[in-house]
């Protein structure tokens, strides 16, 4: 199990590792890098995903309302958290809400489950990353258009996929290797990316970081062992919930931050060190959910 676990994490921090110390002695500008993985590679990908023929969508709506329920509850149990430390909770709560399943999810399922949980893996990503786009605007800035939200490249390849899937029309094969190459790309550089924005670390704040690397996949995987029982899930999705509940906080939410100025450098050392502290954390979740 030992090395069973070993093998499934260490390529994710590896290429982790990689996209530090490479921005740790070059410092390149991974600005416009990021820009195209959000707007081309991961609607690729997650286009892909849910376009692709064995792919039946409902059979994941349990796996995605239980995903729903664990974003909702994480952020229930971080708010005393967070007045109890006495931080605000816009700073605080919406990191322990809105978590990796992109940069460290997608890579995680695929190592762990193969590449037939990689549908799931993406229903999870649909849900986290629909739920901050929404919701976690809304909690930023409650006077948000809904436009915003539909112009965004991810939400507009969730909305093509879907009617693809549902409607039995599937692009022609030549297109469909071309959309899943571009999505294939988006994996390894999510995680490059990951690694180079902890070059970023404030450790100013390192107490506030602290907390919510302990906080984070605390909240996560208590919500998802409370909402089990209720859920009739296969072995493999109930795995795969256990592990989205152990993700560490998603770098989006730095970037929400800072556009919303809801102090973007605290925000920034508790993803930073969220994701640091993955290191701990997801292999214990993995040990868990694949015994």
């Amino acid at each position: 199990m030992i090395l069973r676990i070993i093998g499934i994490v260490f390529p994710v921090f590896a290429i982790v590792a990689v996209g530090y110390l490479y921005a740790r002695f070059r410092r390149p500008d991974m600005t416009a890098a990021n820009q195209v993985n959000m707007a081309v590679l991961v609607p690729a990908l997650i286009f892909s995903v849910l376009s692709a023929k064995d792919v039946n969508l409902v059979q994941y709506g349990a796996l995605a309302l239980a995903a729903t329920l664990v974003v909702l509850g994480s952020g229930l149990l971080a708010i005393p958290v967070a007045r109890i430390a006495h931080v605000p909770a816009k700073t605080f709560v919406p990191p322990m809400m809105f978590t990796n399943s992109g940069n460290m999810g997608l890579p995680l399922a695929v190592l762990a489950f193969g590449e037939a949980a990689l549908p799931a893996a993406v229903v999870l990503l649909l849900v986290e990353n629909g739920l901050h786009f929404t919701l976690g605007t809304w909690m930023m800035d409650r006077r948000a258009h809904w436009l915003d939200v539909l112009r965004q490249p991810i939400v507009l390849a969730t909305i093509a996929g879907v009617a693809v899937a549902l409607g039995g029309w599937h692009p022609p094969r030549p297109l469909a290797i071309a959309i899943e190459l571009l999505g294939q790309a988006s994996i390894p550089l999510l995680l490059f990316a990951l690694g180079a924005r902890l070059t970023s670390v404030d450790w100013r704040d390192w107490r506030i970081g602290l907390l919510g690397a302990v906080t984070c996949p605390l909240t996560g995987v208590l919500t998802v062992l409370l909402l089990l029982p209720w859920f009739a899930l296969d072995a493999q999705q109930t795995a795969m919930l256990i592990v989205f509940g152990a993700l560490p906080p998603a770098v989006l939410n730095y970037l929400v931050a800072e556009r919303f100025s809801q102090e973007p450098a605290r925000v920034a050392s508790i993803v930073m060190i969220g994701n640091l502290g993955a290191i701990v954390s997801i292999p214990i979740a993995l040990a868990f959910a694949l015994r």
